[in-house]
């Protein structure tokens, strides 16, 4: 059976920003497949991971960006040592700031950004984008890039998903190789959630990369020669 590397996009922007990591992941690992996976449009974390279960490939390596890293993380807690191992991109194990977390986004900040999604999808869509691109040299190319990648899933439903989501436990419990990477300039996910991760998990490892919360899109190849050396010295 050849090795699987199941890809898990982030919220809101669909699989398009994914494609070039996903193209380099394929020339940095010869052999391995590479399969996107679309975020399910549900807000109900236990229906999702299910529905996510029943289309990765067993045995599958777990991957994700974002909210994709937060469900690729409770989907290998579910699976456990039938779990190759994780990887993940930009993706705080508690999205949100929390009293015991404070390494994550502001409630209010993130208040305001689902009631604009109630209220304004496309405006939504376009602060998303640029959010992601902020820190990049070349933000509002990349903004315009993302926004224009193809079908969005800028739901409300997901985005309770992003909130209620808490993968501090599973992360400290997994038993398997994992690699947590995050970008030094990210607006969404502060760069101080990779020391707490670490310390969650001392077993894991984490590491920060130049570049804005979508830099998997602009440093593909060298995001994909990170992942590659990982998995092989894992394997």
């Amino acid at each position: 059976m050849s090795e699987v590397l199941a890809l898990l996009s982030g919220w809101g922007l669909g699989s398009a920003p994914l494609r070039p990591l996903a193209q380099a992941l394929e020339a940095a690992r010869p052999g391995a497949r590479v399969e996107l996976v679309p975020l399910p449009q549900m807000g109900n974390a236990e229906a999702a991971l299910t529905a996510l279960d029943q289309v990765v490939p067993a045995g599958a390596w777990l991957l994700g960006w974002s909210l994709g890293g937060m469900l690729a993380t409770a989907l290998a807690a579910r699976r456990g040592t039938a779990c190759p191992g994780l990887v993940t991109f930009a993706s705080n194990p508690c999205f949100v700031a929390r009293e015991d977390w404070p390494a994550a986004m502001a409630p209010e900040v993130f208040d305001g950004f689902a009631q604009l999604c109630a209220t304004d999808r496309a405006a939504t869509l376009k602060r998303f984008s640029l959010l992601c691109a902020q820190g990049s040299p070349a933000a509002r190319g990349l903004a315009r890039q993302l926004a224009e990648g193809g079908p969005a899933y800028a739901d409300s439903a997901a985005l309770g998903l992003l909130a209620a989501l808490d993968n501090r436990a599973a992360v400290a419990r997994l038993r398997l190789p994992q690699l947590h990477l995050f970008a030094e300039a990210d607006a969404l996910v502060p760069i101080a959630a990779a020391t707490a991760l670490g310390k969650l998990a001392p077993g894991a490892i984490v590491a920060a990369m130049p570049g804005c919360h979508a830099w998997v899109n602009e440093a593909a190849t060298e995001v994909a020669v990170r992942v590659a050396a990982f998995i092989e010295e894992a394997a």
